[in-house]
């Protein structure tokens, strides 16, 4: 099992990522949302806190049209009493809607996403990543990507919170060329030493630093901590490069 920071180290253009966990020594848990982009549009992006959430917005809408607006600007993370829900798109706001039907994170996330496919950004269609929290033990992730005759594939992973812990998914494998290729495989299991928001979206922000002579492709991160029994917030941290 890698340590979180180490992992990211190996990587240079992850896409977007999401990681689910559990504080150590604490019933608390973690999730992270990260963006990183290369085209000037992924790049016009930050992250800001609203009242039920964090949500991506661009930083120049005139450099932003030039990309899809509808892939560019959604709500990332969303919370309710009843659920947390993280996404790479809108289907943010099914997912919490189904979270709010039921205790379970991978139903919730079936039903949510049953007529969700890969985004149309051809020649890459990057995957949809989601993840679903309910309370309890477990949490869901899913991965819905293309498979090589244009099929939609939609895989729902249930996964226990173990203290220290977490789960990462992807929407690219971190390698950076033309086209991308999109995360496959299970949910990467690793080691999360921070204990705070704002130590855990430091060490990730800080992960991607580039090595030099190779472009900056960060964009934002933001961490939370909640509550593993009644979903209260309790820490946010978001830190976007355009205001660092």
């Amino acid at each position: 099992m890698e340590n979180a920071q180490k992992y990211f180290c190996g990587l240079e253009y992850p896409g977007r990522f999401i990681i689910g966990g559990q504080i150590k020594d604490s019933e608390d848990i973690f999730l992270a949302y990260g963006i990183t982009g290369r085209s000037v549009a992924s790049q016009a992006r930050r992250m800001i806190k609203r009242e039920n959430g964090i949500w991506v917005e661009p930083t120049d809408p005139e450099l932003i049209v030039r990309g899809n607006p509808d892939l560019l600007i959604y709500p990332s993370m969303l919370f309710s009493p009843h659920g947390l829900a993280v996404s790479n798109g809108k289907q943010t706001l099914d997912i919490l809607k189904a979270v709010e039907a039921t205790r379970e994170p991978v139903l919730a996330l079936a039903h949510a996403l049953k007529d969700w496919k890969y985004e149309p950004d051809e020649p890459i269609y990057t995957p949809r990543i989601s993840l679903a929290f309910t309370g309890g033990f477990n949490l869901g992730l899913s991965l819905i990507k293309r498979g090589d005759f244009g099929q939609v594939i939609r895989e729902y992973f249930e996964l226990p919170l173990v203290p220290g812990k977490g789960w990462l998914v992807m929407t690219y494998m971190g390698i950076n060329t033309d086209p991308v290729p999109p995360f496959f495989g299970e949910p990467a299991y690793l080691e999360v030493a921070e204990r705070r928001a704002d130590e855990l979206a430091r060490s990730l922000y800080d992960s991607f630093q580039p090595a030099e002579g190779k472009k900056d492709l960060r964009v934002a991160v933001a961490a939370v901590i909640a509550s593993g029994s009644t979903l209260e917030i309790q820490q946010i941290k978001i830190i976007n490069r355009k205001e660092t």
